[in-house]
């Protein structure tokens, strides 16, 4: 019998913590996407309502964000741990890792709480309210609001929509259950503007992000009958595109559309920061037949178990025969475990 917490005991210890605290500071994953950046503000809009002392922190590693995400409202960011940290109760949201996170500086708060949806979540919190089955951390954040009965104003509203429809893939990935529609409608009815969002995230696209998806395309392998779909983008493809690195996203979903594909790969040299020099690797699945949440799991990353990645600084010899082996061990798997195919 699992000694885990059920979602109903999780869920009062954190409504509990929330209305018991006086000083919040929040903060999410590392490269701050959709989800991470819609729960941040969401759950800042909730402390608000209930008149808390709350900060948000993203470290200057993260900033400026990428472009589609700069409209978001940040008033009460912070870009350093505050001074009284020992005092206040850290939520940490839609961070699976605090080992692998710029956020780990404030691991020395009052209370860790620890809010998230990725089913591999290493639980690092002092109270871990983990969900695997919400199709987003935003949608959390949405359910703790109707625990304590705060209305979303338009803004926070906003956010947690664009959490929800960037982590859904706009409600066509498989993590996207009835609820997710449950709080589409909710939040639209709370005032989101659905196609001023829609143009905010996915229109206006600048130059550099398609010149980047053109040298990324030219670049496409294909491994094993087409089952693996690889691209990789050099620090000098930016340059020549004149692209931000926030540019490569999206990109790795083109990749998995491609017919015959099982797992599609992006490869990205990082040109900034601590990890300069390293390289991101995204992957995707098309469907259940390959978990690369285990791929990624195996190289210190993680994710879900059709959106995973890790960062690396294996060579792209070896890490395409890493990733064709692994791919192999789930697909092609005899009796005994091993994988059936040779690499060709």
């Amino acid at each position: 019998m699992s000694d885990i917490p059920t979602f109903e005991i999780t869920r009062e210890l954190v409504l509990a913590r929330i209305r018991e605290d006086q000083r919040f500071v929040l903060a999410a994953h590392e490269n701050p996407d959709g989800d991470a950046l819609g729960s941040l503000v969401g759950m800042q809009g909730l402390l608000r309502a209930l008149g808390k002392d709350s900060a948000m922190f993203i470290s200057p590693d993260d900033l400026p964000l990428p472009r589609e995400y700069r409209f978001f409202d940040l008033d009460g960011l912070i870009r350093e741990p505050p001074a009284d940290i020992a005092a206040r109760t850290v939520v940490f949201l839609d961070c699976g890792n605090i080992d692998r996170n710029s956020a780990s500086v404030l691991r020395d708060g009052a209370h860790l709480l620890n809010i998230d949806h990725h089913h591999d979540n290493t639980r690092f919190g002092t109270l871990n309210h983990i969900v695997p089955e919400a199709s987003c951390t935003a949608q959390i954040v949405w359910d703790l609001m109707h625990g304590l009965n705060v209305r979303p104003t338009a803004a926070v509203a906003e956010a947690l929509y664009i959490g929800l429809i960037t982590d859904t893939g706009r409600f066509m990935y498989e993590n996207t259950g009835p609820q997710a529609h449950v709080m589409a409608a909710e939040l639209i009815e709370a005032g989101v503007d659905v196609a001023g969002v829609y143009r905010r995230l996915y229109e206006g696209v600048p130059l550099g992000k398609l010149a980047l998806l053109a040298l990324a395309l030219a670049q496409l392998q294909r491994f094993d009958g087409g089952e693996l779909a690889i691209a990789s983008l050099s620090a000098e493809d930016f340059d020549r595109a004149d692209a931000e690195e926030s540019y490569s996203e999206g990109i790795i979903d083109q990749l998995r559309a491609l017919e015959g594909t099982k797992v599609a790969v992006l490869v990205r040299e990082l040109s900034s920061g601590e990890r300069k020099g390293q390289h991101k690797v995204s992957l995707r699945a098309t469907d259940d037949d390959v978990d690369v949440s285990i791929i990624a799991r195996a190289q210190g990353g993680g994710g879900h178990r059709r959106a995973a990645g890790f960062s690396t600084t294996l060579e792209a010899p070896e890490l395409i025969t890493f990733l064709r082996e692994a791919i192999a061990a789930q697909l092609h798997a005899s009796s005994d475990g091993r994988a059936a195919a040779t690499l060709a």
